[in-house]
């Protein structure tokens, strides 16, 4: 029998990632506590590795592999640069922190890695199957992430809660892509897409599927009504750990988005785009009126992501060129503000001490001008403040809405926007107008020193200058 050896070269990133996986791991079992260290450098260079090599095979035409089963296009390897930058800032943010909780061990870095990997793979997938194993190995890793910290019982409850409700989108998105597979009889997504052009198949068991697909990308976008785990998991994990929850899935889930929904099930754009309206004014209305009543900084982040999920559905929503592309530029301008709004909760926190509540921002101002700066600039993009990448971001989804005719979907966006812009503001108000509880100086390491400040100053002149990001994130969906 003739076996066929697959092109390996359009997945020597993922390659390279699983091989400095396993020497992460081995390194981080022959080198003692005193060199744990290694593991870190080693975390970094794979990073840089892995984008070494997506550099030289960037093409602009699609190479597929494994039968078919995996893509290698421009919009894929935007999104692996983008991941590979957001995870590496993740982990210099987070060094200091899991130090001192005794959390610097091979376990989070090769957890995270794994967790890359599984993102990448979902990135790249043109199978359904393809799509699914990305997902679980991403899922699987942030579940043991987020319960990495076993003495805490909050930390375990948070990862039980996490890995039960995950396993049930899971099970709601594999049980859809089997109606399509038992409408369309192929598991590839260009295939299904051209055998649901052809009009040939039946249509009630490709909605039903439709529907519990749907259901699927809500919760692993944060959608309301599927959002009840978000809150309880930025609460309870880590705070590393839940700046990476947060912050590089959601570029992969924007991939996995393209490639389930766009590519393959894009002749179904009239079922899921009505679906669609409604998990996105759930999201904002939600998000944005719940948020007003926390206390908890972490939990308050997290009705502020289900809100921005509204948004970026809205590009969606939009079908088009323009929407996509504008839901590229909001996703990656959400995870820019939130590498940096997480960053700065772990600077103030220190050993014995969590700074979670809102009030801990109170005199931020008097204790770190440059931090209180930093985290004003972040707050108002978030609340879509001009000049700020925030404002852009939101800017280009509504035009793309208001381009295929939903008015009403936009005042109403506009209207919720208005009412969120009080929490963030909430945060500015206590950083320069209170007394600040503690006098307790805020010491960090450099390298974070210097990451928030190219952190604060990206939030600001991609906000001036959005056309360079804008292009990339339009290149991207057209080739």
């Amino acid at each position: 029998m003739d076996f066929l050896t697959p092109d390996l070269t359009p997945a020597y990133p993922e390659i390279f990632l699983l091989v400095m996986v396993c020497v992460v791991m081995l390194t981080d079992l022959i080198v003692g506590e005193r060199r744990r260290y290694l593991a870190f450098f080693l975390a970094q260079l794979t990073l840089i590795g892995c984008a070494i090599l997506t550099l030289t095979t960037f093409s602009s035409e699609a190479n597929y592999t494994f039968s078919g089963m995996f893509i290698d296009d421009a919009m894929s390897d935007i999104l692996k640069l983008m991941v590979y930058a957001t995870v590496a800032a993740v982990l210099i943010y987070s060094r200091i922190y899991i130090g001192v909780r005794g959390m610097f061990r091979g376990e989070f870095f090769s957890l995270a890695l794994f967790a890359t990997l599984g993102m990448m793979v979902m990135i790249s997938a043109s199978h359904f199957l393809t799509l699914y194993l990305g997902l679980e190995l991403l899922s699987l890793s942030l579940y043991a992430m987020v319960a990495l910290q076993r003495d805490s019982t909050v930390a375990t409850e948070a990862a039980m809660k996490f890995f039960v409700l995950g396993a049930l989108a899971s099970g709601f998105l594999l049980y859809g892509m089997s109606m399509v597979y038992g409408a369309t009889g192929s598991l590839h997504t260009s295939k299904v897409a051209e055998i649901i052009q052809s009009g040939t198949i039946d249509h009630a068991v490709l909605i039903i599927g439709l529907v519990f697909i749907v259901a699927g990308i809500g919760f692993k976008l944060y959608a309301a009504p599927f959002h009840m785990w978000a809150p309880d998991v930025y609460q309870g994990a880590p705070t590393a750990v839940t700046l990476f929850v947060g912050s590089a899935p959601n570029l992969a889930s924007f991939g996995f988005v393209m490639r389930l929904l766009i590519d393959g099930l894009g002749e179904l754009v009239a079922d899921w785009q009505g679906m669609l309206v409604i998990l996105a004014v759930a999201s904002m209305v939600i998000g944005n009126l719940v948020a007003i009543a926390q206390t908890n900084i972490k939990r308050m982040l997290a009705y502020s992501t289900i809100s921005h999920m509204g948004f970026v559905l809205f590009g969606f929503i939009a079908a088009g060129e323009n929407g996509y592309s504008s839901s590229l530029f909001y996703v990656a301008a959400y995870v820019l503000m939130t590498l940096g709004a997480f960053g700065i909760i772990m600077m103030l926190s220190r050993e014995g001490f969590e700074s979670e509540n809102i009030s801990d921002f109170k005199g931020l101002n008097q204790r770190s001008p440059w931090l209180a700066l930093i985290m004003m600039l972040l707050m108002l993009s978030m609340a879509g403040i001009p000049p700020m990448i925030g404002f852009y971001a939101k800017l280009a989804v509504l035009q793309a809405v208001l381009g295929v005719g939903y008015i009403w979907l936009t005042v109403v966006a506009v209207m919720l926007s208005l009412i969120g812009a009080f929490y963030y503001l909430r945060i500015i108000k206590l950083m320069y107008f209170d007394a600040p509880e503690i006098d307790k100086p805020i010491s960090t390491g450099m390298d974070i020193k210097v990451l928030i400040g190219i952190n604060g100053l990206a939030v600001i002149m991609l906000g001036i200058f959005p056309q360079t990001l804008m292009g990339l994130s339009l290149y991207a969906i057209q080739q």
